[in-house]
């Protein structure tokens, strides 16, 4: 089937274009203990009892670190070997790509630039380190009329489609849900998969970006099977 307009892809960082979530490694590390990551709020996030931003707060009222360790700590983790590639390839198309992250930019910004990707739109909440370590969070990309996300993918979404892209989101996690319920399709994985299955949202199932790159090369409107060819 032939494209009839461009595609924007909007991809999730943590578990998603990083295989590992940084963000959660990030506040366990430098919390005494790990305490970050068994804050009540978790829990609550989870089950949808409590926002990404009111855990956000939680966990980084913990958290004692510096730029620089945390930027050392970050350098520890890498990109999916394939999401640079998959990123050129659809550049070269004219699609737009873009990462939406619900974790933090000192991160985001660090790993992108490493993979020569510096100049890839990105979209994540602030992490304001203060001189006595403490670390504060800030939500530049909040959503006024959504209370629960710090950086609120659905809004990614409608923006892209104001300017007349297919969406496309992929990720893998609870904070992917509005932007995967806004977007024309879905690539998905981890417990975002499970979700889809449970509510019957359309998506498909990947396993990495290199099913990301299948998807992207079409053909599209496919019926529904796995990227990777498994059922979803």
């Amino acid at each position: 089937m032939f494209r009839h307009r461009s595609f924007a892809w909007l991809c999730d960082f943590d578990g998603t274009v990083s295989p590992r979530d940084i963000g959660a490694a990030f506040v366990e590390r430098f919390s005494p203990g790990g305490a970050a990551a068994r804050v009540p709020e978790l829990a609550g996030w989870l089950e949808g009892r409590c926002g990404h931003r009111e855990l956000t707060r939680a966990q980084c009222a913990l958290v004692r670190a510096g730029r620089e360790e945390a930027l050392a700590f970050a350098r520890g983790f890498a990109l999916d070997p394939a999401f640079a590639p998959f990123a050129r390839e659809a550049l070269a198309r004219g699609d737009e790509v873009m990462v939406v992250s619900e974790g933090f930019d000192f991160y985001v910004r660090e790993l992108l630039e490493r993979e020569g990707l510096g100049s890839l739109p990105w979209a994540a909440n602030h992490l304001r380190f203060g001189a006595d370590g403490r670390v504060t969070p800030e939500f530049p990309f909040a959503d006024p009329d959504c209370d629960d996300c710090g950086n609120c993918k659905a809004r990614h979404v409608r923006d892209h489609r104001a300017r007349g892209h297919r969406v496309v989101l992929v990720g893998d996690g609870t904070s992917d849900r509005h932007g995967a319920q806004a977007a024309d399709d879905v690539l998905a994985r981890g417990s975002l998969l499970e979700w889809c299955r449970a509510t019957r949202l359309p998506h498909l199932g990947i396993d990495d970006f290199r099913d990301v790159a299948s998807f992207a090369r079409g053909p599209f409107d496919r019926p529904g099977q796995s990227a990777s060819g498994a059922t979803p």
